[in-house]
């Protein structure tokens, strides 16, 4: 099946392409306002909860379909832990439930999954930690609010598997929607190269809060400190061994399989000169000065590798290099890149292929992209052209451990999660017309307050149907 045939079920596409940014500041906030007339602020608390969406689950299989078939089991069961996990993987499901749902119609780039946990530290190029969004897979053009109700419901959701208490998960939530509304003000009254060059540094960011607060937050500064330590000695360490005068990937299947040890590839050669010729495509998108930092790296070993859990079954590769010598090594991540949930609903990206469509998007939305951040691509086995963006595969990345979260820090990593999302939508959409869109009051925190509580209900009903799939045997698990 090819990725043309997943469409939407059967709502209609959404049009965000005719906005038109007024150019002076008092007509874009008029603008925001007027949108309230066919989106009103109330009309983002209301979800009907439906049981038994076979359908929906069935968006899940059509997904599946274009994925590596024999990493499906491994897909679903990695979404089998928990509502939350399941939440992770099932975007494709949301965004086609929010296609029926009011929009204002201002558009952004989008992340697309901006759920908490796709949200981390890592080091910025001026070797500062920063924090801000970590996945852009789904990256391209639509409304502003479906990421904020993505990113405000997986808060309800991850506090529900925290186990804590309903007051304090709404706290979490308001408080969430409560940052987004106020920093997109605030970025809307700043000029836009200073709104642009803006960052959240994870030690100030903490020293604020814990000041604000009067208590320390210890997960969030120990993942700090583990992440200045995640680099691509680390990475080489954990998962490659020397051999023969080189370094050489583990053997770890599924998770890990050196590039000799795939069976479906009949020809370890031919797969070799493929991957070889996706890296000559990655360099060719490279500036100058980046693709001078790639020219001084020598090829050692490649490997397959399971991502993620919503991404497990696309076809990811992670090769090690070296620099100077042996002991300075470099990890790159190869990962394919497909269609985004979003273009079924908001029209087709403007790029040429999807991994320039991730990378674009990721410059667009982040402050401070990788340096060896690029796309590729090369025709496959099967004949089919695949799609890849490339980046390094640790450069500091400090993954929050979402599972143990208690109430404080829900709150503080919530309020981090929306300062970056406003950030991205400022730099890319009319953060006058948002800003104005929501308001100064709390009607829209508490409309989406109320929406988080609905949908994460709606989000316990699919999973349990899920759940019933795989005990019958009718979905795979491995």
């Amino acid at each position: 099946m090819s990725e043309d045939h997943l469409t939407p079920s059967s709502n209609p596409s959404i049009d965000v392409t005719s906005w038109k940014q007024a150019v002076q500041p008092k007509d874009r906030s008029r603008a925001g306002i007027a949108a309230r007339s066919k989106a009103p602020l109330e009309s983002h608390a209301i979800w009907q909860v439906r049981e038994g969406r076979r359908e929906a689950i069935a968006l899940l299989e059509e997904q599946s379909a274009i994925r590596v078939p024999e990493l499906i089991p491994l897909r679903y069961k990695r979404m089998s832990v928990s509502p939350f996990t399941f939440y992770r993987g099932t975007v494709l499901i949301m965004t086609n439930d929010l296609a029926s749902t009011p929009v204002t119609g201002i558009p952004v780039q989008c992340v697309g999954d901006a759920h908490i946990g796709n949200f981390g530290i890592f080091r910025s190029p001026s070797a500062r930690l920063v924090f801000d969004i970590n996945d852009f897979d789904e990256t391209a053009v639509g409304p502003w609010e479906w990421d904020l109700k993505r990113l405000a419901v997986s808060v309800e959701i991850c506090g529900r598997a925290n186990r804590i208490r309903p007051k304090d998960r709404r706290d979490a939530v308001l408080q969430c929607v409560r940052t987004y509304r106020e920093r997109m003000k605030w970025f809307s009254e700043m000029d836009y190269l200073d709104a642009w060059y803006e960052h959240l540094d994870v030690e100030e960011t903490l020293d604020r809060f814990e000041s604000e607060s009067g208590r320390r937050n210890p997960m969030l500064r120990d993942t700090a400190m583990k992440a200045l330590l995640k680099d691509n000695d680390a990475a080489a360490a954990k998962l490659c061994h020397y051999e023969g005068g080189k370094l050489r990937f583990k053997s770890n299947p599924p998770e890990l399989v050196p590039i000799n040890e795939l069976s479906e590839y009949a020809d370890p050669e031919t797969l070799q000169a493929r991957i070889d010729t996706l890296f000559e495509s990655y360099r060719h998108s490279l500036y100058d000065d980046r693709r001078m930092v790639f020219d001084h790296l020598r090829y050692q070993d490649a490997a397959r590798k399971v991502v993620g859990v919503g991404s497990v079954g696309q076809r990811a590769w992670t090769s090690v290099w070296i620099a100077r010598d042996i002991d300075d090594p470099m990890m790159i991540q190869m990962k394919e890149a497909t269609y985004s949930v979003l273009e079924h609903y908001c029209g087709a990206s403007p790029y040429p292929t999807h991994g320039e469509r991730v990378v674009q998007g990721q410059k667009l939305i982040q402050n401070t992209a990788d340096v060896l951040l690029g796309w590729s691509s090369f025709m496959a086995e099967d004949g089919r052209k695949r799609d890849y963006y490339v980046r390094q595969l640790w450069n500091g990345k400090g993954s929050i451990d979402i599972d143990s979260l208690n109430a404080a820090d829900l709150i503080d990593l919530a309020r981090m999660c929306a300062w970056s999302l406003a950030h991205a939508h400022a730099r890319t959409g009319d953060s006058i017309a948002i800003a104005n869109y929501m308001g100064g009051t709390d009607e829209f925190d508490q409309a989406l307050a109320s929406f988080s509580v609905s949908y994460a209900e709606q989000n316990d009903e699919d999973y349990a149907l899920f759940m019933k799939l795989i005990e019958s045997g009718e979905l795979p698990c491995a």
